[in-house]
C-alpha cells in the first residue's frame, strides 16, 4: 500500500520530497526557505563582484577577486547541498552527501586560508602574491579532500552499489561521515591560526581583513563542534541526523555570508591607503643598501682595484660610480732655495756710451 502524501504535499508527489512540503514538519519547509534564499544571496553576490570589479582601485584587493569568487562558488554549493539532506536518503542522495561536504567546505576554507596567507604578508609591509598564485594556493588545498572523497566514495559503494549509505546503520554511517571530514577539520584548524597571525605587523589597515577571516573560522568552529555532538549522543535520535546535518550547512552558510562576505565587499572599493604599504609603495625597491667594492665588470680583476693610495698611491676607487680608474697627478717638488740676481741696466747697449768709461 503506497503512503499517503501528508498536508501541503501533492498526492502523487514522490516519498522521497515529502519534508519539502509537509506542513506538519514545518522544519523543512523552513529550512528550504532559508537555503534557497541563501542561494540566491550567493548568485546576487557573484554578479555584484563581476559588475563592480572596474572599481576596486586597491592592487592588493583586486588580487583576492578570483579566489574570493571562488569562495562564494563553495557557499553556492553549500546552500544548495542542504537539499540533498531534506530529501530522503537513497541511492541518489547518499554519494552526494558523502562526496560534496567536504569537498564544498574545503573549497571554502582553502580560500579562507589562502586569504590569510596574503594578508601575512601585506601586514609586515612584503610584497604581495599575484591573483594567480593566491587562487593557485586555494584549489591546491581544496584538491586535497576532492581525492579522499573520492576514494572513499568508490571503495564504499564497491564501484556499483549506491544503496551502499542508506544500507549502513545510522552509527557507521555517521562515523564514516565524520572521518570522511578530518581533512576539513584540519584546514579550519590551519585557517585559524594563519589568521591570527595577520594581527601581528605593522600595517593595521590590512588587520580588519584578517578579523574577518578569524571570526569565519571561528564561528564555523563552534558550528561543527555542535553538529558533530549532536550526531553522535544518542539523545536525539538518529531519525532527527538528516535535521541536524541540513541546519548546519544553513548555518554555516550565513554564517560565510554575513561575516565574510558582506564586510568584504564594504572594502572592495576603499580608495587605497598609502599607510597600508612602504614608503612609495616601493616592493622592489632594496630595504638595505649595502656598500659594495666588487667589479662589475668582469675584464678586471679584483687584485687592479686599490681603495685609496695603498701601494702606488696614485689609483683611487670611487665606488657606485663607474668603474674606471681615477689617477692622481704627481707634480716635480723644487727644494732649492730662491737667490738675488742683479738685474741688468737697460742701459747697456746705449750707443752714445763710451767704452771703458
Amino acid at each position: 500500500m503506497a503512503e499517503s502524501a501528508p498536508p501541503g504535499c501533492r498526492s502523487d508527489l514522490d516519498s522521497r520530497y515529502y519534508r519539502l512540503c509537509d506542513t506538519t514538519e514545518g522544519w523543512g519547509i523552513v529550512l528550504e526557505t532559508v537555503a534557497a534564499v541563501g542561494a540566491v544571496t550567493s548568485v546576487a553576490f557573484m554578479l555584484a563582484l563581476l559588475i563592480r570589479i572596474f572599481k576596486v582601485q586597491d592592487s592588493s584587493r583586486r588580487e583576492m577577486l578570483p579566489t574570493q569568487f571562488l569562495f562564494l562558488l563553495g557557499v553556492l554549493g553549500v546552500f544548495g547541498l542542504t537539499f540533498a539532506f531534506l530529501i530522503k536518503l537513497d541511492s541518489g542522495t547518499g554519494p552526494t552527501r558523502f562526496f560534496l561536504f567536504g569537498v564544498l567546505f574545503s573549497i571554502c576554507f582553502s580560500c579562507l586560508l589562502a586569504h590569510a596567507f596574503q594578508l601575512t604578508k601585506l601586514v609586515r609591509g612584503q610584497k604581495p602574491l599575484s591573483w594567480l598564485v593566491i587562487l593557485g594556493i586555494a584549489l591546491g588545498f581544496s584538491l586535497v579532500q576532492d581525492v579522499i572523497a573520492v576514494e572513499y566514495v568508490v571503495l564504499t559503494m564497491n564501484r556499483t552499489n549506491v544503496d551502499i549509505f542508506s544500507e549502513l546503520s545510522a552509527p557507521r554511517r555517521n562515523e564514516d561521515f565524520v572521518m570522511l571530514l578530518i581533512y576539513v577539520l584540519f584546514l579550519m584548524v590551519l585557517t585559524f591560526f594563519m589568521s591570527s597571525f595577520t594581527f601581528c605587523g605593522s600595517f593595521t589597515g590590512w588587520k580588519r581583513h584578517g578579523a574577518h577571516i578569524f571570526l569565519t573560522v571561528l564561528l564555523s568552529g563552534a558550528l561543527w563542534v555542535v553538529w558533530i555532538t549532536l550526531l553522535f549522543v544518542p539523545t536525539p535520535g538518529a531519525q532527527w541526523d538528516d535535521t541536524i546535518l541540513s541546519t548546519a550547512l544553513v548555518a554555516n552558510g550565513w554564517v560565510f555570508v554575513f561575516v565574510y562576505v558582506v564586510p568584504e565587499f564594504q572594502l572592495l572599493t576603499k580608495q587605497q591607503d598609502p599607510m597600508d604599504y612602504p614608503v612609495e609603495d616601493a616592493f622592489c625597491k632594496p630595504q638595505l643598501m649595502k656598500k659594495s667594492y666588487g667589479v662589475e665588470n668582469r675584464a678586471f680583476s679584483q687584485e687592479d682595484i686599490t681603495h685609496g693610495s695603498e701601494e702606488t698611491g696614485d689609483t683611487l676607487y670611487v665606488p657606485y660610480s663607474t668603474h674606471f680608474q681615477l689617477q692622481n697627478r704627481t707634480y716635480q717638488k723644487d727644494f732649492s732655495i730662491p737667490r738675488a740676481h742683479a738685474q741688468s741696466s737697460p742701459y747697456n747697449d746705449y750707443e752714445g756710451r763710451k767704452e771703458g768709461s
